[in-house]
């Protein structure tokens, strides 16, 4: 017989949220406002360079290496606008400086239209939430601005955690917090070998969300499979007490 469910830990990036414009927009837009004129297609394609490389440099922030969030999306921003020959050290820190923080802002995230419902019915059900999240520590105050804190427990965040999934330590880190074993938690994400391969690998219930019917993985049966977070509640109250 199936452990009864008692907590329900989620990805927050492309599962409840998203950017709500693309990065070339976004930078783009602060650039403008200190006037310089860039395209968004140029700093987009730089932006993908900057990332890459501070991502294979610097893992997870670079927590490892003496750096935190903020100093790594700093250098990303800095880097993007290095590769679009903006050369000025004071326009390049404060064009960081300004995005970093633009992106705490609720006008540039947009929340899906089910993730509400989902958490309400979740709480309603009488479980417990909370996140596991690629993030830094600003997302305590994007989920404040987007109304959807309140829904959480707890928070895990790769910059807390000094992990990023898909390393397992982050969700025994939560599972702590938790408090139960692993097979009385599940856990939502959209990203396959991250959220789903990894949740499954310590005994959690992995769900994968694939609102665009990307993921063609024959391992993951339909069952695993959520293409809204409409169809979340439904699967999960079949496995409450």
């Amino acid at each position: 017989m199936r452990a009864p469910l008692r907590w329900v830990l989620w990805d927050v990036k492309d599962t409840l949220l998203r950017v709500r414009a693309s990065v070339g927009e976004q930078y783009c837009k602060e650039a403008e406002r200190l006037g310089l004129s860039l395209s968004h297609e140029e700093v987009n394609a730089a932006f993908r360079q900057a990332y890459r490389h501070y991502s294979s440099r610097y893992p997870n922030y670079g927590i490892t290496q003496g750096l935190d969030g903020q100093s790594w999306w700093m250098g990303v921003v800095q880097d993007t606008f290095s590769r679009c020959r903006v050369q000025d050290p004071a326009l390049l820190k404060t064009l960081a400086h300004n995005l970093y923080h633009n992106f705490s802002n609720a006008e540039n995230w947009e929340v899906f239209p089910d993730s509400k419902k989902a958490l309400e019915s979740c709480s309603s059900l009488g479980l417990k939430l909370g996140v596991v999240s690629n993030f830094d520590s600003r997302l305590e105050g994007i989920l404040r601005v987007c109304g959807l804190l309140s829904h959480f427990s707890f928070l895990k965040t790769s910059e807390e955690a000094g992990v990023a999934k898909p390393n397992t330590a982050i969700f025994h880190q939560a599972l702590q917090k938790c408090g139960v074993p692993a097979a009385n938690v599940a856990h939502i994400g959209d990203h396959y070998v991250n959220d789903y391969l990894t949740s499954r690998s310590v005994g959690i219930q992995g769900f994968l969300l694939d609102r665009k019917n990307e993921h063609n993985q024959h391992d993951v049966p339909k069952e695993h499979r959520l293409s809204s977070l409409v169809e979340l509640p439904s699967r999960l109250q079949q496995q409450v007490d």
